[in-house]
């Protein structure tokens, strides 16, 4: 009863809560199996909805082994995952957000899949004093893309993933070896990632300009563009033998079907986002082998589960199996929220109290399917990393496979192929 008057408070500014005595805190009314409630977020329709492929596979998984219960002090609680639809707009995914919190009055708030849908989320939580836990989001357009100051963090919110300096330094590692010029296009949306990544201070600009990289930047384009004619010719005029950036897979699609009608044909092609799907990848025909991305979970990772025991490549093969699709990144990370979660509800000390809910996570220091989440290790308060590599989609038998070809940034993390140029 408090949480909901708490959280009401923030929405309706009612000053008069403020003043709200202690008999207010109620007791929650429970039979002998307690139940937590988990709000979780994602983009299941819309230009993002491949980073929610997966849901309706993991959250059965996770919903069965929830079921035997968490035992936390002595006492086995049920977890209840409320799932709803951003559909990839950041608004919906504030008021997705807000409704859990308000009407179905979430313990906890988890959420995955870009800057449009975690930080919208995150905001939400952080406004209604609800711990959320996300991922899947670089942790820059995370943290400084709400604001955040290193010296002071979040009170409620909490990150696990890479960020931009890993893959900045994964894809030239990847570069650095392919003998190829050093002279790249940057294709960056006017969106939370394409600022984040083309920002001259924190994005890519600088590294690249360190390591001896000419970067041909155009500007920021609008995502759903039609037409990246500019962009095209800027690249060829400059001789760039290399196109990097951040993109939805609508925008690469048009882009790179442009490129080919435009005679521009670079050696290397690694895109953020656009290309870390099998079906983005399948659509795009034979035009698609070749192309190259971030790496952040794959069957490979040497990391198992701390909640069922399988492994990153036993996974991935359930999926498969039962799907009849093949394994795409965000599995991982999607099964690796609820770990969080999972270990959070075991280890808190009273799971009545948000306090005592965000003291857990706070702590949290364990191994996962993605590999160690310890928030104590920074690189800012509130934000925790993940190893990185970077990968190419090759030829495998009559289909296609995501090869880790560059390891440098995460050598316990396997190669699987060799990097191989386009056309």
């Amino acid at each position: 009863m408090l949480k909901t008057l708490k959280r009401r408070h923030f929405l309706t500014g009612s000053a008069a809560l403020l003043a709200a005595p202690a008999i207010l805190r109620g007791t929650r009314a429970y039979a002998q199996s307690p139940t937590l409630k988990v709000g979780h977020v994602s983009p299941r329709t819309g230009p993002l909805a491949g980073f929610a492929e997966a849901d309706d596979y993991i959250l059965k998984a996770i919903s069965e082994r929830f079921g035997q219960g968490i035992e936390n002090n002595g006492k086995a609680w049920q977890i209840e995952v409320i799932s709803k639809d951003s559909q990839s707009n950041p608004n919906r995914a504030a008021e997705v957000a807000s409704e859990l919190i308000l009407n179905d009055e979430v313990d906890i708030i988890v959420a995955a899949s870009t800057p449009d849908t975690v930080n919208p989320v995150s905001d939400q939580a952080e406004l209604n004093e609800v711990p959320c836990i996300t991922t899947d989001c670089p942790w820059q357009p995370y943290f400084f893309g709400r604001g955040g100051d290193p010296a002071a963090g979040f009170d409620f919110t909490y990150h696990f993933f890479w960020g931009l300096e890993d893959v900045i330094a994964a894809f030239l590692a990847m570069w650095d070896g392919a003998g190829v010029g050093k002279t790249v296009g940057g294709l960056f949306p006017n969106d939370a990632d394409g600022n984040a990544w083309g920002d001259a201070e924190l994005g890519l600009p600088k590294p690249l300009a360190a390591a001896g990289y000419a970067l041909t930047d155009p500007g920021r384009y609008q995502p759903m563009s039609d037409d990246f004619s500019n962009q095209i010719s800027a690249f060829k005029a400059a001789g760039c033998e290399i196109v990097t950036g951040n993109m939805i897979p609508p925008d690469f699609a048009t882009f790179w079907a442009q490129a080919a009608q435009q005679g521009f044909n670079p050696k290397i092609v690694t895109i953020g986002k656009a290309l870390l799907f099998p079906s983005v990848v399948e659509g795009l025909g034979a035009r698609g082998i070749g192309l190259s991305s971030e790496v952040w979970w794959s069957p490979s990772h040497p990391f198992s589960s701390s909640l069922t025991g399988v492994s990153s490549a036993d996974l991935a093969a359930g999926y498969t199996e039962a799907t009849g699709r093949p394994w795409t990144q965000p599995i991982g990370f999607k099964h690796a929220l609820f770990e969080v979660v999972a270990d959070v509800v075991a280890r808190a000390e009273d799971l009545e109290d948000p306090g005592a809910i965000l003291a857990a996570i706070a702590a949290t220091d364990m191994g996962t399917i993605v590999g160690p989440v310890n928030w104590a290790t920074g690189p800012v308060k509130n934000v925790t990393k993940t190893p990185l590599v970077a990968g190419q989609w090759q030829q495998e038998g009559e289909g296609i496979d995501l090869k880790i070809v560059e390891n440098a940034t995460a050598p316990e993390i396997p190669v699987t192929g060799d990097l191989q140029l386009l056309g």
